[in-house]
């Protein structure tokens, strides 16, 4: 399990560290800062698919995504006593992202391109490091990568040898760095990152890939935009926990299952008509609880699952159900859920592995707040 997330010049989280447990629910006001933990949580997963700089680019750039505000904000300029104004800086511009398990921890820093090159608006990747145990050290640290040059420490006699001397500023060594004698945590690292799952994208409008009918196959976990909901239901009644999905759906609707025909449809039968109904019929609250109950439930688990508000077009009753879903989907794999429904937050108040973070923000900088002490221990690697 993930225990901790660390976010360091990212838009409008300048210093964020972010203990994590099996449920965790960030929530707050729009412009709090609340997509910029979703996004973060993305671009540390596009690092394991090489992805990083393309989803920078998409974003603007790096200069885009950048704290906007100080190097560092006075007491007397969150209390408007001096205006609030840029210093002479100490340390590099950076956008540095990490986090860590009680088994493996990695952080990335991101820099400025170098003077005079075309490609001005692109990151440079500084610093990658890997360790073992929750908090870096030099004595748990594996591999290290500074510039083009990466190292890794041999596992039989603890020495450093250098792996690749030539790594371009856009790879990272999390894709380039294949070991497997000295490079096998690296590989296993890479691999869990590859394996977080995101829903951001679950499409209920008419023109929905779900509302139409498909040709069934395996399918472990369902497509970001719920596009092979149907095979992802028959994959759940033939390999996954059947009984928790049939659960799931009468708790939101008494008396009603959901299925699939021989012909690819989604349908839903409910107490009282004398036929199902097709996706095509279905109003998006409905579509989009069914398409949650198939993402947390799919038999294929992953690393971490992360949902961006998913309460989006749900009726206040679903929220109930809703809330009790997630608490069901994480006894077998940790989520993380960015949300505004205050009702969905009351909800899972009382369940003892759901963390819940309140955004506020000040003077531009996204702060967390909690019930539960919320510090933890983090180091960043140094240029």
């Amino acid at each position: 399990m993930i225990s901790q997330l660390a976010i360091s010049g990212y838009r409008s989280l300048r210093d964020i560290k972010l203990p994590l447990a099996p449920l965790t629910m960030v929530t707050g006001t729009n412009g709090t800062g609340k997509s910029s933990i979703y996004r973060a949580l993305r671009l540390l997963a596009d690092v394991a698919q090489g992805r990083l700089v393309n989803s920078l680019a998409r974003e603007g750039g790096l200069h885009s995504t950048l704290w906007a505000g100080p190097e560092r904000i006075s007491n007397d300029m969150r209390t408007g006593k001096v205006p609030i104004q840029g210093t002479v800086r100490s340390g590099p511009v950076s956008l540095r992202l990490g986090f860590s398990g009680d088994d493996l921890g990695y952080a990335i820093d991101l820099g400025l391109p170098s003077p005079g090159l075309a490609f001005a608006f692109d990151p440079e990747i500084k610093v990658e490091a890997m360790w073992t145990g929750g908090v870096l050290g030099r004595s748990n640290l594996f591999a290290e990568r500074r510039g083009p040059m990466i190292r890794v420490r041999r596992v039989a006699t603890g020495e450093w040898r250098t792996g690749m001397k030539n790594l371009h500023p856009f790879d990272s060594m999390v894709t380039h760095s294949s070991d497997r004698e000295d490079g096998l945590e690296m590989l296993l690292m890479r691999e869990r990152m590859r394996n977080w799952r995101f829903y951001d994208n679950l499409r209920t409008d008419v023109e929905a890939p779900a509302r139409r009918a498909q040709i069934l196959t395996y399918t472990p976990a369902l497509a970001n935009d719920g596009a092979d909901l149907a095979a992802a239901i028959e994959t759940i009644r033939a390999i996954g926990d059947s009984g928790a999905f049939d659960d799931a759906i009468e708790d939101a609707f008494p008396g009603s299952s959901v299925g699939s025909g021989e012909d690819g449809n989604v349908s839903m039968r409910q107490r009282g008509l004398l036929r199902p109904l097709r996706a095509s019929e279905l109003s998006d609250g409905t579509l989009r609880y069914v398409m949650l109950c198939a993402a947390l439930l799919a038999p294929s688990k992953p690393e971490i699952l992360i949902l961006n508000e998913p309460e989006s077009s749900l009726h206040p009753t679903l929220l109930d159900p809703l809330a009790r879903l997630l608490t069901t989907a994480a006894r077998t794999c940790q989520i993380v859920v960015v949300s505004h429904s205050e009702r969905l937050v009351t909800s899972l108040a009382n369940d003892s592995d759901t963390r819940t973070y309140r955004l506020e923000k000040d003077c531009g900088e996204t702060f967390l707040h909690s019930d539960e002490d919320h510090y933890c221990r983090w180091v960043w690697p140094s240029r």
